[in-house]
Parts: C-alpha cells; structure tokens; sequence
C-alpha cells in the first residue's frame, strides 16, 4: 500500500470552512481579494472528502466550462492531486455522451466538472458536495438550481462551497448572506502562506504581489485588494447588470448586420468587437480582441486567421495612422466615430435600460496575462464596473483609465443611435 504525504496550512477563513463549527454549513462562501487562497482551499477540502468518503460525488463547476481549465483545474492537478494523479490513485476520464469529464478516485469517489453553459450532463446527477468558483458570475437561479443535485446521500452532510471576489454590495450573493441563507467567511491575503509567514510578515513572492495589488485604483483596489463589497462611487452605466446584459452565445443568424468597432493602443489595449445587430435594431458583442504590446498589423492577422464576418461599416477612434494600417492589413475601409462622449455614454444607458444591448459572455478570444497579473480588466464586461465619471456630481467627463472597451462600445452604440458620422466644421 502506497502511503502519501500531502501538507497543506490553510489560515482564517479557509481554515474553518475545513474545519469547525461552520464548515458543515449547507451554503459557504469564501469570500475575499485576489490571492488569498480561497479556491484553493475547496479544493482541498473536496479532495479530503473524496478520500474520507468512498463513493462521494463531487462537482467543481463555473459559469462556463472553458473557464474551468485556465483557472481551478490548474489549482486542482499542479497544488491538490498531483501526487494521486502520479501513483494511479486518481485518475481523469475525458467524458462521454452520457457523463461529464471527471476525477476519478481508486475508492469509488468522483469528481465531475462542469459549466453552467452546458448542463445537461451536470444537472442529470446527484452530488454530496459541489464547489463553485466565482460565484459572483452566476444567477441566483444558478445556484438554486445546483442545491436541488445536493441528494447524493454519501456524506454524512451535502454542501454548496463556493469562492469569489467581492463585487457591488447590492449583489443577489452578497444579499444571500446577509440573510443568512448563506454562510459568508472572509478571506484575507494574510491567510495565503505565500504571500504572508507565520509571523505575518511578507514574503519575497507576496511582496511582489502586495505591490501590483497596492497599485490599483478605485473600485478594483477596494474589491481586489482590501476585500470590500463596494460599489463604485460615481458609476457611469448604473443600468449594466451582468445578469441580464451579459448572455450565453448563440449563433448568430447570416442575414443579421454586422459591424466592427476599434479603439487603438499598445501600451493600452487595443480592443476590436465584433456587433451583430438583429431586425429590431438590437446589439449583440459577440467576439472581441483586447491585447496590449501588439502592433495594428499583428492584430489584423489575428482577425484574418479568426474568419470573422465581414462588417457593414468598422468604426474606429481617430488614429489616422492606425486607421490606415487596418485598412492595408485588411482591406477595408474604415469610418471615424462620433465622439461626442457624454451624447455617446446617454446613448448606452438608454439601451441598457431598454435591454437593447448585450454581451456574449467569453466574447474575448484571448486573454492578455499581462493584464490579468496587473489585475487590470481584459475585456468590455470587466471594464464597466470601474467606469466611472470623474466628478460624480458633475457628471461632465469620465476617468480615462481602463475605458477602451467602453469606448469601443460607445462608439458602436454612436453609429447607431447618434448618426454615426463626427459633427466636423470646416472654415
């Protein structure tokens, strides 16, 4: 028999929801900034479970499958099981027409993984305990609909255990736990032994760390580094609500109009969506590119290479010199935007508010590292929660920090509802 030594030292939050007198609870949330160690610790705490209980069924699930692979699953195979995978004791089974892909422990155990994106295969089984990653991206209908499959019998006790980040302090989660329908533990970066020793002083990686953290701004810093349910003060598009306005893909009938829209960058991201616009004038962002440290002419072979449709009209801020690379690069033309800011931002709350606007969810086709280890947006729907008005009060002119996609998105919205062109006086 093979004997195996896994260490791991979770601290605060994490701690109790291993173990305690919550870490039975129904419904746990981990909630707290970026790196303090909450996904991790699920993790662990479905592996214990797996390996405690022959025969449990577990699930990891997330909004979308795709999500799963860049983010929990490395967790999961590189921190968590990588010694189980090595001697056989865990193994992984690809899936089928009938099962969804899953862990597969030598005692019977199993755990499946999911998205909410696909789930007929997740939905059609029982489970003792499924863990959540980024909560925060599902409905509440989401999360009631996965506490109906917690009927396994297996353990002793079933459990919905999810992680987030904080978000605005209105959330249906955030409310959840207010009401005590949901046990919220709040993790903190202290309690990720990477970041902080014993003693509770950095270490040479959490140093690093704390200092990207430490440079954000705004809303993010609150959220990101201090942990806060806050809402921006001062938020532009108060109407955006990612349950409604970001919406699972479709495909997108051919005789629907497309078009193009592009802000240019390279230090800053250059963004390039994708629009579809349907019989009733409505605007879907189906594909987008947000990159930074590439050149016009790298970003328009991408665009060649990814076969989109071909759009009515592209239409792009007022880079002469970018506007001619894309226009060489893929031979076509482009139109200015009509920039007019605050006649633009009026023109896309009026159709947040009239659901006139939405967003495929996983629009971006490739996320920018340097973005995500700056803990910067990499893409449209990340930006609009930090969109923000410079005075509040005022409401003249918004921050221009981390608004690329937002422009981009106003500036489609302009063609549409303002009459496109840029209001120009010769003399």
């Amino acid at each position: 028999m093979t004997i195996l030594t896994h260490i791991y030292e979770p601290r605060g939050a994490c701690r109790t929801a291993l173990e305690g007198s919550l870490a039975r609870a129904g419904e746990i949330l981990l909630s707290g900034p970026a790196g303090t160690g909450k996904s991790r610790a699920c993790l662990e705490k479905l592996n214990a479970v797996a390996i405690k209980y022959p025969g449990m069924r577990g699930l990891i699930v997330r909004k979308t499958l795709a999500s799963l692979g860049s983010s929990a699953l490395v967790t999961w195979r590189r921190d968590v099981v990588p010694q189980q995978l090595n001697t056989g004791d865990v193994g992984f089974y690809g899936g089928s027409a009938e099962e969804p892909p899953q862990y597969q422990y030598s005692n019977g155990s199993r755990i499946m993984l999911g998205g909410l994106d696909k789930v007929t295969k997740i939905m059609s089984t029982e489970y003792d305990m499924i863990y959540v990653q980024e909560a925060v991206e599902l409905t509440e209908e989401d999360w009631e609909a996965l506490t109906t499959r917690l009927r396994n019998g297996v353990m002793p006790y079933q459990q919905l255990i999810a992680d987030t980040n904080p978000a605005q302090p209105t959330h249906w989660l955030k409310l959840r736990c207010d009401a005590g329908r949901t046990t919220m533990l709040e993790s903190r970066h202290e309690d990720n032994p990477r970041l902080f020793d014993e003693l509770g002083d950095l270490t040479q990686g959490g140093t690093a760390y704390i200092a990207r953290l430490d440079g954000l701004t705004g809303v993010r810093y609150a959220r990101l580094r201090k942990g806060l349910w806050v809402a921006a003060e001062g938020v532009i598009y108060e109407e955006f609500d990612p349950a409604v306005h970001i919406i699972a893909p479709f495909e997108v009938p051919g005789d629907w109009t497309r078009w193009w829209a592009v802000d240019f960058g390279f230090t800053n991201p250059f963004v390039l969506q994708s629009w579809a616009e349907d019989s009733d004038g409505r605007l879907f962002l189906t594909r987008e590119i947000y990159r930074t440290r590439r050149t016009v002419d790298q970003h328009a072979a991408q665009v060649r290479g990814l076969e989109w449709s071909r759009p009515r009209a592209t239409i792009c801020d007022h880079d002469a010199e970018g506007r001619a690379q894309l226009e060489k690069h893929l031979g076509i033309s482009t139109s200015p935007a009509h920039k007019a800011v605050t006649e633009g931002i009026q023109a896309v709350q009026k159709r947040l508010r009239e659901k006139r606007l939405f967003i495929f969810r996983d629009a971006i086709v490739e996320r920018d590292q340097d973005l995500v280890d700056l803990h910067l947006p990499v893409c449209t729907s990340e930006e609009v929660a930090g969109y923000i008005w410079g005075d509040h009060k005022t409401k003249e002119a918004p921050v221009k920090e981390n608004d690329h996609g937002c422009d981009a998105m106003r500036y489609m919205v302009a063609e549409r509802d303002l009459g496109g062109r840029p209001n120009v006086r010769f003399i």
